[in-house]
């Protein structure tokens, strides 16, 4: 059986009750043994993220955590080579 949980860019933000509680709800109830943070190509939220749209309340919210985590680690952004 698989328990899914998703969002936009599929984020795990520690402040996120929502994802807290379907965590411990998949771990605590539903015993699942294995947790699978996956993300994919061409990712709309990473895109979103990445324009200088301020796309407002709550998505712009949202996305300046993907924005912080840019802005804190460019350089070894930039260093990624994709074939």
């Amino acid at each position: 059986e698989i328990f899914v949980r998703r969002n936009i860019a599929n984020m795990v933000v520690a402040t996120d009750t929502n994802l807290r509680a379907a965590l411990k709800f998949a771990v605590e109830y539903l015993k699942v043994d294995h947790i699978i943070v996956c993300g994919h190509y061409d990712c709309g939220g990473l895109k979103a993220a990445s324009s200088k749209n301020d796309h407002t309340a709550p998505l712009e919210n949202w996305l300046t955590n993907i924005r912080d985590v840019v802005r804190l680690h460019q350089e070894e952004l930039e260093a990624i080579v994709i074939p």
